[in-house]
């Protein structure tokens, strides 16, 4: 129940965009105003149900006495989905079917998702890994019923090993999330390939702390976690420039943590934990986080835009 606890409330950024300034203004900057926040709304919430899927996984593979090396299992439902449990299979297998909506309300989640792992691991030894198979899930942002859709396989891994329901009394657990065939389609009908390298750290602090980072190279590019082409078919790598921290203590919301977009057009950044006015404030509660990103076309016109998620 624990575990259940500690990861259920972690949701996906819900973003809504509006222009705060500009330095320079024209028709061209005005589209990449357009793409640089349709993209950072886009790569968000990939990186965002990514992170709810494997949160899933968690309550899981720690709930499942077969898969996580633990006496007896926890009923750790999942409100939005229906769980198969197969233990005899080689690999043994979970499945999620999604059928509604979550929790809290605010989006809905259909398709299904496969975890399989081969008989004789454990998922709480170091090396752990699992594949996590993704059938049209596709999930929909109830404040504007936009939607996006995954098919695809990612890995994921218990790098330090060690079950999160034990993490305070632990110094800390590492996992890492990667995929080189990623298949996201957009509300608009375009369907793109991602790629996807991340590393996230559990720690305990006042409630679970997690620190997410991206792991991959690219030329001069380092710390990148997603890259591939956006909806606008466009190239972009995002790399994490500061870590991104979500806390317990802050009901589970992204409360810090920077990332920079890098298209052949623009390079742009994303500040997190922001009031309405771009300056760093501290856990609003049940009111508003906002992201402040600042764009660089190759012309050197910029633009800020603040969007609240």
């Amino acid at each position: 129940m624990k575990a259940r606890l500690l990861f259920l409330s972690i949701t996906a950024f819900s973003l809504a965009v509006f222009v705060t300034s500009c330095q320079k203004d024209s028709s061209a900057n005005d589209d990449y105003a357009t793409e640089a926040s349709t993209h950072s709304d886009d790569q968000s919430t990939v990186s965002a149900e990514i992170d709810a899927v494997a949160n899933d996984a968690d309550i899981l593979l720690e709930g499942t006495a077969g898969f996580a090396a633990r006496p007896g299992d926890v009923q750790n439902l999942i409100c939005d989905a229906t769980v198969e449990v197969d233990t005899f299979s080689n690999p043994r297998t979970i499945t999620i079917t999604y059928n509604g909506s979550n929790c809290l309300g605010n989006r809905t989640r259909t398709g299904v998702v496969i975890l399989s792992m081969p008989q004789g691991v454990r998922w709480i030894n170091p090396g752990a890994a699992i594949s996590v198979t993704f059938q049209n899930l596709k999930i929909t942002r109830v404040r504007d019923n936009r939607s996006i859709t995954f098919n695809g396989t990612k890995t994921y891994t218990n790098v330090s090993g060690g079950l999160l329901f034990n993490l305070p009394n632990l110094n800390s657990i590492t996992h890492t999330i990667t995929s080189s065939n990623m298949s996201v389609t957009f509300d608009n009908g375009t369907q793109r390939s991602w790629q996807i390298a991340k590393q996230r750290v559990f720690t305990y602090n006042n409630g679970v702390v997690i620190t997410s980072s991206g792991t991959h190279t690219e030329g001069n590019l380092a710390n990148i976690a997603e890259w591939g082409t956006n909806r606008f078919g466009r190239t972009f790598t995002t790399s994490t420039t500061e870590p991104l921290i979500v806390r317990q203590d802050c009901s589970f919301r992204l409360t810090s943590g920077k990332v920079t977009h890098t298209t052949p057009a623009f390079t742009s950044s994303a500040t997190f934990g922001l009031d309405a006015t771009g300056a760093p404030t501290t856990c609003p509660g049940a009111g508003t986080y906002y992201m402040k990103i600042v764009w660089t076309g190759n012309g050197g016109a910029t633009r800020t835009i603040i969007l609240p998620y």
